[in-house]
C-alpha cells in the first residue's frame, strides 16, 4: 500500500485559478521522494492538500490508506515548513519538549527522547542554548528534529538544506538517509536539484499545476542512446568502421569517444567490433544528464505547449 496517494487532484480557487489540474502520484513506504517545479507550479498547494490545511476541489488525496487531514493520520506526520520561524527565547530543548507536548507526547516520553533526538541531530552539545544563537544549519537540525520527535511514520520537508553550507548540507542528506534505513518515508519539497539528485529515490516534476515528468534519479537522467567509450592506452577506435555500421562516432577529449546510437540500434554490435580487433575496452558507460538539465528541458518543453 503506497503512504501516499492522489489520483486525479485538482483544486481551483475561486473559480477561476487552476492551480492543480488533475495530479495523481504515488509514494511507497520508505522511499525518498523529490517534488520539483517553478514558483507557481501547484507544489504548495499540493502539500497542502496532502497535510490537510487545505481541502480538493474534486479527485482523492490518502496518507497511510486513510484520507489526507484525517485526524488520525496528522499524528504520524512530521513538517518541516519553508523559512521556519521558531520562538527565539527558547532553548533547543525546550523547543522540542513544547512542540512534543502539543502532540500529546506524555512528559516522561519527551525526556526519553529528546536527548536521543538531539544526540541524532548532532545538537546535545547546544541542546540548552538559545534558538537565536543557532546557526541557519543548526536551525534546520532542530526543525528536523521536531518533525522527528514524535515517530512519524512520514516526513514532509521543505527546504530542508535551503541556506546551510556545504557540511550542513551533507549532515542533513546523511541524517535523512538514516531515517530512510529506519523505514521512514520522506517527502521533499525543494529547489536545489543537486540535493534533490544525490538525496532522492524518485523525484516528480510539476509545471502549471500538472505533474508533467516524473520517475527515479537513475532512468530519468540517463541520455538513451548517447554511450561514450575509452579503449586501453595505445589503442586507436575504429571509428570508419564503426560508421560503416551506422553509428555516430564523435571524437572527445583524453582519449574518450561518443557513440550516438539510432532509435533501432543496440550497444552490442560495437563491443562485437571491438573484441574481433582484439582492442581492450577500458571505459563504457551511458551517458548521464544533470537533474537540474532534465528540469529545465521539461519545463522549458511545457512552456512552449502551453
Amino acid at each position: 500500500m503506497p503512504v501516499i496517494q492522489t489520483e486525479g487532484l485538482v483544486k481551483e480557487y475561486r473559480g477561476k485559478v487552476r492551480a492543480l489540474k488533475g495530479v495523481s502520484l504515488r509514494v511507497e513506504p520508505g522511499e525518498i521522494y523529490g517534488l520539483l517545479g517553478r514558483n507557481g507550479a501547484g507544489k504548495t498547494t499540493l502539500v497542502k492538500i496532502l497535510l490537510g490545511i487545505v481541502r480538493p476541489t474534486s479527485g482523492s488525496a490518502s496518507l497511510l490508506g486513510q484520507p489526507a487531514g484525517a485526524t488520525a493520520v496528522r499524528y504520524q506526520i512530521g513538517y518541516l515548513p519553508e523559512d521556519h520561524r521558531f520562538p527565539e527565547y527558547h532553548t533547543g530543548y525546550s523547543l522540542l519538549d513544547f512542540y512534543a507536548a502539543l502532540l500529546g507526547v506524555p512528559r516522561a516520553e519527551r525526556r526519553r527522547r529528546i536527548p536521543l533526538v538531539l544526540e541524532m541531530m548532532n545538537l546535545t552539545h547546544r541542546m540548552h542554548s538559545k534558538i537565536r544563537t543557532y546557526s541557519k544549519g543548526m536551525k534546520q537540525r532542530i526543525g528536523i528534529a521536531q518533525a522527528l520527535l514524535h515517530k512519524p511514520a512520514v516526513l514532509f520537508l521543505d527546504e530542508p538544506t535551503d541556506g546551510v553550507d556545504p557540511v550542513g548540507r551533507r549532515e542533513i542528506r546523511q541524517i535523512l538517509q538514516g531515517l530512510k534505513s529506519e523505514g521512514k518515508t520522506i517527502f521533499i519539497n525543494s529547489h536545489l536539484l543537486g540535493e534533490v539528485e544525490m538525496l532522492c529515490d524518485r523525484v516528480g516534476i510539476m509545471e502549471l499545476g500538472q505533474l508533467v515528468r516524473e520517475g527515479n534519479i537513475t532512468s530519468l537522467t540517463r541520455e538513451k542512446g548517447r554511450f561514450q567509450l575509452r579503449l586501453a592506452d595505445g589503442q586507436s577506435v575504429p571509428d570508419a568502421d564503426l560508421r560503416r555500421l551506422g553509428y555516430e562516432v564523435l571524437p572527445g577529449p583524453n582519449g574518450f569517444w561518443e557513440l550516438l546510437l539510432r532509435d533501432n540500434q543496440d550497444i552490442d554490435p560495437v563491443v562485437d567490433l571491438l573484441r574481433s580487433k582484439g582492442l581492450s575496452l577500458r571505459h563504457l558507460v551511458e551517458k548521464r544528464q544533470t537533474l537540474e538539465e532534465i528540469f529545465l528541458a521539461t519545463v522549458s518543453a511545457e512552456g512552449d505547449n502551453s
